[in-house]
């Protein structure tokens, strides 16, 4: 399964993304956390895009390609993976094509999480994160069981630096301004699924994994012939 993951900040992708992974078994990569442990290493792609990061400017089309293709290619990757943060431009969508086409690989399905705006910066606004292992928490909708630790590894939970409102509606600007035209881009291919993003995260991965069943379907009656 090759998938990616699309919706606005706080829609819930990561959540999802680390479902898929954990029923699947393919890699659920975040490209914020590529480019960080690419940075962590002294990485040369990693010390590029530190360079661009460190001024608060955006990471260049090619770079950012070129850092998650050669996540992609590695070995874990070789039943499929699942791309969260990535393409967030039309240009990064179409070059991924390009590339995957060389291989005879294709993005084949491209879900996109939909939540309103409004719940989108609430989200980002209450949301909570564990220090050790980075699980995801909520303060309404979903708390950890234990007072500001984390229930999977008891670490610490801290609010991000830029988990506020204004930075949310910023986050959303942008968004909407470059990454959405990614919904169309896939929608015209047909490989775009809408999921109503404002339920709860056993439902919304019900209707994920739909259609990934009928794709897994799909992928054992080619093996078959």
């Amino acid at each position: 399964m090759r998938l990616v993951l699309l919706g606005l900040p706080g829609a819930g992708k990561g959540t999802q993304g680390d479902g898929i992974s954990e029923k699947y078994g393919i890699p659920h990569i975040s490209t914020g956390s590529i480019i960080r442990d690419a940075i962590a290493v002294g990485a040369q792609l990693g010390q590029e895009a530190n360079g661009y990061i460190s001024k608060g400017d955006l990471i260049p089309d090619e770079l950012a390609l070129q850092v998650v293709y050669e996540r992609i290619i590695q070995p874990d990757c070789s039943r499929g993976w699942i791309l969260d943060g990535f393409p967030r431009t039309v240009l990064q969508a179409r070059e991924l094509d390009h590339r995957l086409a060389q291989s005879g690989l294709d993005v084949q399905k491209a879900f996109d999480i939909r939540v309103t705006q409004a719940e989108a910066i609430e989200r980002i606004a209450k949301r909570r994160m564990c220090s050790q292992c980075g699980a995801v928490y909520h303060l309404d909708h979903y708390r950890a069981k234990g007072k500001g630790v984390c229930d999977n590894c008891g670490g610490e939970l801290y609010r991000r630096t830029d988990d506020t409102e204004e930075t949310a509606r910023r986050r959303l600007a942008v968004y909407m301004r470059q990454t959405h035209p990614v919904v169309h881009y896939y929608a015209q291919s047909g490989r775009l699924y809408s999921i109503d993003g404002v339920r709860p995260i056993d439902d919304v991965f019900a209707d994920v994994d739909h259609y990934l069943q009928m794709l897994a379907e799909d992928e054992r009656v080619g093996e078959a012939r």
